[in-house]
């Protein structure tokens, strides 16, 4: 069963909606102990990174995830500054992420092209996956999705990059590390390119 984690940030309803509409059993869990018996798990995450963080360490779930994500190997997916949240830190604040995934999250005034852009990036935008499986199973090049965002995620190892975008410059928008998954965009609010992420997500082996 999908277990989607509630630490009082993210569009938590929208993705029980939309894990309802598939017909795929989902929950969300707002304690460690909920948490505890999770068999995929979504993070979702809006907003400043630090904020993030210290809401997930004050749910008291921070540990049973990091058991979870770490030494039982259960699939993580983290949304939009949940992807953010598995990285080591931010230039958004202080605090150290979960370092699930080596690299740092930067703005992306650091892309070159990309000053000239407004930010945040949002909108509709294409999204090229470096391999069309995983997350991005039977999802052609048409495929697009909706980001709102103003920060990256810089991976410290290429080989960790599942996708990327445009924006001025090429960025990276989704993670994949071992049973670790991260999307930049929403697919939550990306009609049914988001609904075939999020039921691959569901049948990852």
């Amino acid at each position: 069963m999908i277990t989607i984690v509630d630490y009082g940030l993210g569009n938590v309803k929208a993705f029980s909606n939309m894990y309802s509409r598939l017909n795929i059993p989902a929950r969300t869990a707002a304690t460690a102990d909920e948490l505890a018996e999770a068999e995929r798990i979504v993070l979702p995450g809006v907003g400043h990174f630090d904020y993030a963080m210290d809401l997930l360490d004050k749910s008291g779930m921070r540990v049973k995830l990091d058991d979870l994500a770490i030494n039982k190997q259960v699939p993580v997916v983290g949304i939009c500054v949940g992807m953010q949240m598995l990285g080591e830190s931010s230039e958004e604040g202080t605090r150290a992420g979960l370092g699930w995934v080596k690299g740092r999250v930067r703005s992306l005034r650091h892309l070159s092209r990309s000053n000239a852009m407004p930010l945040p990036h949002m909108g509709w935008n294409d999204v090229q996956p470096t391999v069309a499986q995983g997350l991005f199973e039977g999802l052609d090049e048409a495929a697009r999705f909706y980001f709102l965002h103003s920060f990256y995620f810089d991976c410290s190892d290429p080989a960790d990059i599942a996708a990327s975008a445009d924006y001025g410059c090429h960025f990276p928008c989704a993670v994949s590390r071992g049973n670790v998954y991260g999307v930049q965009f929403h697919p939550e609010k990306s009609h049914h390119w988001g609904a075939r992420l999020l039921r691959n997500f569901a049948e990852l082996r």
